[in-house]
């Protein structure tokens, strides 16, 4: 089996290939690709001291990466974390939060991603018409949409954040994950889990007769016990900053700093300690994966201090919901995972191409989305309009008009005007 990782120079690629050559694929080879040299150059060696077998090696030729590749997996960041942090700063100056997935600044990067991603994906076409290709790129969904719309390419969109959530669940009612069935829908990073089935049984009744328990879902403050009882849904994180932009908003102004900022400081300690000749990198890029992981939401709800581990915390990840995927697709297994897909129906509010994130079987043919049904009238509003600012973007990214992008911002609920949008695509110089 080979393996192809354009964006090999991504800060996650090591966690990636170690996790990957952990595993029982039989994987003959993974080749990492990155438009950035220095960056593949310090990385890539890290990937090496990871890999548990099979062999790692690094490409400056995008066709020498895809050529013949079983899978593919995707992460890039036009523009680097440099871009998402001015922008971050730009769209708070003018009173709006966000990051990469959501807000102005998701917007942003979906216009930069969205065109190098179909030009990617072609070349995977071209290069490997069987591959499947696993995109972990953000804004994960609008950056599969793009793709599915515009290639013939066999894409998968893939995100950590709806497995990390059920984990936080399953741990809060004293369940194991492996015996439950979640009911989850809505889209990358705008998704609500409705129910979890426990043999059969329905579980969430006792989260909403437990605030203390019901606390201990979320590792960060971001949804009042009441708030939730009243819903009757548990929302992942990214949720909140469409439900609570306000509070978001103040807690970075206070923090004084953006989540692009952190993360661009963490990085630029890792690369320059990694090019200094560390004696030991893999401790070095340890001890950098913590730090990142203990920022996470920081800023934004406000918290006192960084997030602690949880105990279950090696289940899920970066690396350990794209092992489920390849070892379904490869196994023929028949799990059952979240990913972003075609609708075909699922949802029906939304339109049978429109990317959607929900539960699905996995196996040989890839991925068949599990019948959700109608969303509940207390989300249905949110969830249409997101989508229908993912469409525009998608169009806006594809047709670059000006016109297009003022419009598809102005949709998004944390903009909602177009005067607001035409400020915002000035400041942050898109």
């Amino acid at each position: 089996m080979k393996i192809g990782i354009i964006g090999g120079g991504g800060v996650r690629t090591p966690l990636l290939v170690g996790g990957l050559s952990r595993s029982d694929l039989p994987i003959a080879e993974i080749v990492l690709y990155d438009v950035d040299a220095n960056r593949l150059s310090l990385l890539g060696p890290l990937a090496e001291r990871l890999c548990a077998r099979g062999r790692v090696r690094t490409s400056a030729r995008l066709e020498d990466c895809v050529e013949g590749a079983d899978f593919v997996l995707t992460s890039i960041r036009p523009g680097g974390i440099e871009t998402r942090a001015r922008q971050e700063a730009a769209a708070l100056a003018l009173g709006v939060v966000g990051q990469e997935t959501v807000g102005p600044v998701g917007f942003a990067m979906a216009l930069r991603t969205v065109p190098a991603m179909i030009g990617y994906a072609r070349e995977v076409e071209r290069r490997a018409p069987r591959a499947w290709i696993v995109n972990f790129t953000n804004p994960v969904g609008i950056v599969t949409q793009a793709v599915t719309a515009h290639t013939e390419a066999r894409i998968l969109g893939i995100c950590d954040t709806p497995t990390e959530l059920f984990e936080e669940i399953a741990h809060a009612l004293e369940l194991p994950s492996g015996e439950c069935r979640f009911d989850y829908f809505g889209l990358n990073h705008l998704g609500w889990l409705r129910e979890v089935y426990h043999r059969g049984r329905p579980q969430l009744e006792r989260l909403w007769q437990d605030p203390a328990r019901l606390l201990r879902v979320y590792r960060a403050p971001l949804f009042e016990p009441e708030w939730l009882r009243a819903l009757r849904l548990l929302p992942t994180e990214y949720v909140y900053y469409y439900v609570r932009p306000e509070r978001a908003l103040e807690s970075v102004r206070r923090a004084g700093t953006s989540r692009g900022a952190v993360i661009a400081r963490l990085n630029a300690g890792l690369f320059e300690t990694l090019a200094s000749g560390p004696p030991d990198p893999v401790g070095v890029y340890r001890d950098y994966l913590a730090a990142r992981d203990a920022s996470y939401m920081q800023a934004e709800s406000g918290a006192a201090g960084p997030r602690h581990p949880p105990a279950w915390t090696e289940l899920v990840g970066y690396d350990k919901i794209a092992l489920s995927v390849l070892r379904a697709i490869h196994g023929h297994r028949g799990d059952v995972i979240p990913l972003d897909v075609p609708n075909r129906g699922n949802l029906p509010e939304l339109r049978e191409d429109d990317v959607v994130e929900v539960p699905c079987l996995v196996n040989a043919n890839g991925a068949l989305p599990l019948h959700v049904g109608p969303v509940p009238e207390a989300v249905r509003p949110l969830l249409v309009q997101v989508k229908e600012y993912e469409r525009l973007t998608v169009e806006a990214a594809v047709t670059g008009s000006q016109e297009t992008a003022r419009r598809a911002l102005a949709r998004n609920p944390l903009v909602g005007e177009e005067v607001l949008a035409g400020r915002l695509i000035e400041a942050m110089r898109v």
